[in-house]
């Protein structure tokens, strides 16, 4: 999952935002869809009713509202809120499993796609805490955010494409079937290493990559909007 911010944190520095957002939404799509795939029997479906309520309300407001973002402020505040769930025990105990929390999860992490493009850590600190093992873990969020970058790419793709015209030369039909072959590869590759990696292991490994690349959310959001 960590690879969708390092992924797009690269896009916006060689494609405008609307172009970058496009390329990731459907890179993402493909990846975390074939990574859903692989471990469909393992999804946590009830946890879908409160989280899609709270992704309807967000959409409703963009598709209103028609924004293309700077992404600054917002990588700056997804990438404290890992920490600050690390230093507040109340909301470290976040768990996707609650309703009201998997309502408050779909809020947040629909927010940060369709602002920053990626919503790793934010959506991390929702599952570190839950009673899920790995594998439901990682099918739930790969549902998930297949649904919120496909949600990102007809965003970015129509409403606000056509509402600012900036889709870059360079997104072309290799570039895509190039990446979503690589992507599907990568998935089904990470699929094999989770086999062999211990409970214990995956929550400690998955907490210190979430951490780190908070650090990375920041610095990139405070370039972006001081320098």
């Amino acid at each position: 999952m960590a690879g969708g911010m390092i992924l797009m944190a690269v896009l916006v520095t060689v494609l405008p935002v609307a172009s970058a957002m496009i390329l990731h939404g459907t890179i993402q799509s493909i990846s975390n869809g074939s990574r859903f795939w692989f471990l469909r029997g393992n999804m946590v479906w009830n946890i879908l009713p409160p989280y899609l309520l709270g992704t309807t309300i967000v959409v409703s407001v963009f598709v209103f509202i028609t924004v293309i973002p700077d992404p600054g402020l917002v990588l700056l505040l997804v990438g404290t809120f890992p920490w600050i769930a690390r230093l507040v025990p109340r909301l470290g105990g976040l768990d996707i499993a609650k309703p009201s929390n998997a309502f408050a999860c779909g809020v947040a992490v629909t927010l940060a796609q369709l602002l920053a493009g990626a919503s790793g850590p934010l959506l991390d600190v929702f599952y570190l805490k839950s009673s899920l093992n790995r594998y439901q873990v990682v099918a739930t969020k790969a549902f998930t955010q297949t649904l919120g970058h496909f949600i990102k790419l007809l965003y970015y793709g129509g409403i606000a494409s056509i509402a600012v015209d900036v889709i870059d030369p360079l997104l072309t039909p290799g570039l895509l079937v190039g990446s979503i072959s690589l992507a599907v590869i990568g998935t089904w590759l990470g699929t094999r290493v989770l086999d062999r990696v211990a409970e214990n292991t995956f929550r400690d490994v998955t907490s210190k990559i979430i951490l780190a690349l908070s650090a990375a959310c920041i610095a990139r959001g405070a370039w972006e909007l001081f320098v």
